[in-house]
């Protein structure tokens, strides 16, 4: 009676990491090769994209060179409750079927992220940041990926090696040809500010709300006729707004990587974020979305300035979609399978004409708009939406005579003062995670914003005749705080207070 051939068995498990927004979860990619019928599977919950790395690593084995096991073999993604998306775990199989089947005779620590190339070449994946900030909070310090990859997981903190091929992978494990690891990049050069203030004839009020908006990171309405100047005003925020600090750069180029939106060379963003989505974007690209959920405009926008011309001109339901973040600082995206949750902590600077022709109010231009028009115009900003906007600016028709105007303030001169009322906040929050005079909370504004009895008496009245929200008037005294700190005033003023209210309605 003939005696059954023993089952050969090899198991193989290599490090990777999965992706659900800007949460990283650690996933075994378990190999087991087996005798059996030539058949190559992954299980784990794969979405397409990694069940189709059966033939990209398949090929790219074979073309690096190897022998790929003309047997059953099993690529497992554990833990397989969690769905696993992208083609970033290809690597990480690979070197697990290597292993399994000694072709690799040593065992793979690092972090393994990469997609194969069928000629075996290691692409670069996306959401490498967060992935390796996970990793390292796991106590794996190594990362093995694309080379085009290595500067932003060295960016993140890891002993980063970049490699270009599956055949450089293994003979850096190997110990036959081992790779410098990435040196840490420098941040990314701020972008060259197109505008400066100095450029900007007259308008000292709307500068003067742009300079506030700066320092606390409050939410600026800018509205006037056609041409007046408001999105030039807007695009030189940039110019007069802090640096990142750690943190923050790290958290907003994370957001960035898992976009796809870093430059390899240099990940870590240094200027603050300064997006302007057209007014046809959906409320998916404005906040994020799909699955696995993206981010969306206002948290590729965190720690920066979201610009959103021509305001009415956006869907309502689109503008709706802001309350959230925009009082939280933060957007979840629910799905059936998880939610995600990103940052959305942004300056939100807008700009509206008063009409749909744009000269309602205008002495210098009739407005040729029916009473019921403008209604509508105005409707399509709902209530709630511009109760969370902290300054209301009207930029009006200059004269001729305005344009020849010497001795403008320049953005240097402003972003310096913005930097010392930073400061000030900063001291006043040092125990706290909030960085700002806009982060501040109910009980902070209480503690912080205090007022004296003419200032109590000028919020009553404002509260009662102007018909302000409890939500304004706290907006009104965060306003106040960040007015009183560019004055370099410990408390607030009467006069801090009365500009707040001042341009909480002027527009």
């Amino acid at each position: 009676m003939a005696v059954d051939a023993p089952v050969r068995t090899s198991v193989a498990r290599v490090a990777s990491c999965a992706l659900w927004g800007l949460e990283a979860a650690p996933v075994t990619v378990e190999v087991d090769v087996a005798n059996g019928l030539p058949h190559f599977n992954v299980v784990g919950l794969p979405d397409t994209a990694i069940s189709e790395a059966r033939e990209r690593v398949r090929a790219a084995i074979r073309n690096s060179g190897f022998e790929f096991p003309l047997r059953r073999v099993v690529a497992n993604l554990a833990p397989a409750e969690r769905k696993k998306e992208g083609s970033g775990f290809d690597l990480a199989i690979a070197l697990g079927v290597l292993r399994a089947t000694d072709q690799l005779t040593v065992d793979v620590t690092p972090l393994c992220l990469g997609e194969l190339a069928l000629d075996g070449g290691v692409r670069g994946v996306r959401g490498v940041m967060p992935r390796v900030r996970g990793a390292l909070a796991r106590g794996v310090d190594e990362v093995l990926c694309a080379q085009e990859n290595a500067a932003e997981a060295a960016a993140a903190g890891a002993r980063a090696v970049g490699v270009r091929t599956l055949r450089e992978a293994v003979a850096h494990l190997a110990g036959e040809a081992v790779r410098t690891p990435a040196a840490i990049p420098p941040p990314a050069p701020p972008p060259r500010t197109a505008v400066d203030l100095a450029d900007i004839s007259g308008h000292e009020t709307p500068k003067r709300a742009l300079e506030i908006a700066a320092a606390g990171g409050h939410s600026l309405l800018l509205a006037g006729p056609p041409g007046t100047g408001k999105t030039l005003l807007a695009r030189a925020l940039p110019g007069i707004m802090p640096p990142l600090d750690a943190d923050e750069a790290v958290v907003a180029s994370a957001i960035h990587s898992v976009a796809g939106l870093v430059d390899p060379a240099r990940p870590l963003l240094e200027a603050r974020p300064f997006r302007a989505p057209h007014h046809t974007a959906s409320h998916l690209a404005l906040v994020g979305g799909g699955s696995p959920p993206r981010p969306g405009e206002v948290s590729l926008a965190h720690a920066g300035a979201l610009f959103l011309d021509e305001l009415p001109e956006f869907a309502r339901h689109v503008l709706d979609t802001l309350r959230e973040p925009l009082e939280e600082g933060s957007i979840t995206l629910s799905r059936a399978a998880a939610a995600a949750t990103y940052p959305a902590r942004v300056t939100l600077v807008a700009a509206m004409n008063p009409c749909p022709c744009g000269h309602a109010g205008d002495p210098a231009a009739p407005c040729t708009c029916l009473p019921d028009a403008i209604e509508r115009y105005h409707a399509r900003l709902s209530g709630p939406l511009m109760d969370r906007i902290d300054l209301r600016v009207h930029v009006p028709r200059l004269a001729y005579e305005d344009l020849r105007d010497e001795g403008r303030e320049t953005s240097r001169a402003v972003r310096e003062r913005v930097l010392a009322a930073r400061e000030r906040m900063r001291a006043r929050l040092g125990g706290t995670r909030r960085r700002t005079n806009a982060e501040l909370t109910v009980a902070e504004v209480r503690t912080h914003c205090r007022i004296d009895d003419a200032g109590d008496a000028l919020a009553r009245e404002a509260m009662r005749s102007r018909r302000l929200s409890a939500r304004g008037v706290h907006r009104a005294l965060r306003v106040a705080r960040t007015i009183a700190d560019l004055a370099a005033s410990d408390r607030i003023r009467g006069e801090d207070l009365a500009l707040a209210l001042l341009l909480r309605g002027a527009a």
